[in-house]
């Protein structure tokens, strides 16, 4: 969807728009929401974006409706992970640096990632499979839990 607050030199409203390809193809999207997982190398099966329709930094300048949707959706989407993906938990981070357009990153925390591949370790993690120096997750397995996840959020969607 082109939101009328497109930046043509953002890459999240370029991803928003359908320009860019992400593997498996969007995962959810409504007026406010869309969700993707992200490129390979695969940190993880399962590590989705939840990026805003609308070109905005992040929670701070939410509009009403983004706002007051923001939470019954997030905990909707980070319970319907955990579920679809048996992780323990899952993690939520964005801290917006990269594109001024909101990102955040949904992370399931399964009970198998070593010690210091959790909580801050995610982000070393991250970095060094998308660098080569460790293998990342299988893409067959990628793209099923991307199916499971789309499945489960088409037959159950997030509060609107």
């Amino acid at each position: 969807m082109r939101h009328p607050s497109y930046i043509a030199d953002c890459a999240i409203c370029q991803s928003n728009a359908g320009e860019l390809d992400a593997p498996g193809g969007v995962v959810f999207e409504n007026d406010l929401w869309l969700i993707h997982h992200t490129g390979a190398p695969f940190p993880l099966a399962g590590w989705f974006l939840l990026q805003p329709q609308r070109h905005v930094q992040g929670p701070a300048r939410f509009d009403a409706a983004e706002a007051a949707n923001f939470g019954p959706a997030l905990s909707h989407f980070m319970r319907t992970l955990e579920r679809v993906t048996g992780a323990e938990r899952s993690y939520v981070v964005a801290f917006g640096e990269s594109f001024p357009h909101m990102h955040a990153h949904l992370i399931p925390r399964y009970g198998a990632l070593a010690d210091a591949d959790v909580a801050w370790g995610i982000a070393d993690m991250f970095r060094q499979i998308t660098a080569g120096e460790r293998p990342g997750a299988p893409e067959a397995e990628v793209m099923q839990t991307i199916e499971s996840y789309r499945r489960a959020l088409a037959e159950d969607p997030p509060p609107s």
